[in-house]
């Protein structure tokens, strides 16, 4: 027999019942993305009316389960405000030439972010000299350094984490980055400088295989694929080591890349993506938008 103390608690259970299944069936809502691109002038030439980082953004907002901002180094904070990042799952970014003009405090607004989970980012292309690209690199690089200390010496060797980020050219037999140099009583990180021997921009197609097919990012694509037009970057990338290869490009001439690339950062996850040049429409390609809707909407995943 059901007393009236019974009747209440399963009617509390129920209703318990009907809020948790509530909570999980919730529409977690559209991917907010936030395309930053410094707009180069010469992106008109494979573009036309829109500019590359617009090409992209125009394309997501037309797929279902987006919505999509557009800023650029000359909108208000550089588009990198508090209220702007705040109300973005993810940022797809585009540098080049101007890397220099982005704020070290908007960088570090990004950085923290993606750090604490907040945030995914997005590096497209050159934007691997990109201030967040860089710093984001420099932050995985001192999570890893514990782990190349030999073992016999991680109880009591010293491990200096404070030599600055540096952006310079790398040679073909400079030192691979991010590496530890011995020092009295220790080591010391050398951070990755982010960028790699040699490019060419000629024009030539790639070679792209996809490596992991079963990968959220690799949804709808083939095993094999050419971008007609693209410009070429050599390995070794001074980069730390990715926990996710999923694309890998290769040249006529004998050069290969690691062309889609997945890091976990702190609580939050960066990819790098290499196709592009800003004279070659990459992003009007059906591949690399592709890849653009998938990581977008895999990074914006908790």
């Amino acid at each position: 027999m059901n007393t009236p103390n019974t009747l209440h608690f399963l009617g509390v259970l129920l209703l318990l019942g009907l809020f948790h299944s509530n909570v999980i069936a919730a529409d977690p809502g559209p991917v907010r993305v936030l395309v930053w691109d410094e707009q180069q002038p010469e992106q008109k030439q494979a573009y036309g009316d829109l500019f590359l980082g617009e090409t992209i953004a125009a394309h997501l907002a037309k797929q279902p389960g987006f919505t999509v901002k557009n800023v650029n180094l000359e909108t208000p904070d550089q588009g990198l405000d508090a209220a702007t990042l705040d109300a973005t799952d993810v940022i797809i970014w585009w540098g080049h030439k101007q890397h220099g003009r982005v704020s070290l405090a908007a960088t570090e607004r990004v950085v923290q972010r993606v750090m604490d989970g907040k945030l995914a980012l997005i590096a497209l292309h050159s934007a691997h000299f990109a201030q967040p690209f860089m710093r984001l690199m420099h932050e995985r690089a001192k999570l890893d350094a514990p782990a190349l200390v030999p073992e016999a010496e991680r109880a009591t060797a010293k491990l200096d984490l404070t030599a600055p980020l540096k952006r310079y050219m790398a040679k073909a037999d400079s030192p691979l980055t991010p590496a530890l140099e011995k020092i009295e009583g220790g080591y010391r990180l050398i951070p990755p400088v982010c960028v790699f021997p040699s490019w060419r921009a000629d024009a030539a197609p790639s070679h792209v295989t996809t490596l992991l097919p079963s990968h959220p990012i690799a949804q709808g694509l083939p095993a094999k694929w050419d971008i007609p037009q693209t410009e070429m970057y050599s390995e070794p990338f001074h980069v730390p080591k990715p926990d996710e290869v999923v694309l890998e490009e290769r040249w006529d001439k004998g050069e290969h890349f690691r062309s889609g690339s997945m890091w976990r950062v702190g609580k939050g996850r960066v990819f790098y993506f290499r196709p592009g040049h800003e004279t070659y429409p990459v992003f009007k390609q059906a591949e690399p938008l592709r890849v653009m809707e998938n990581a977008t909407r895999w990074l914006a995943q908790p």
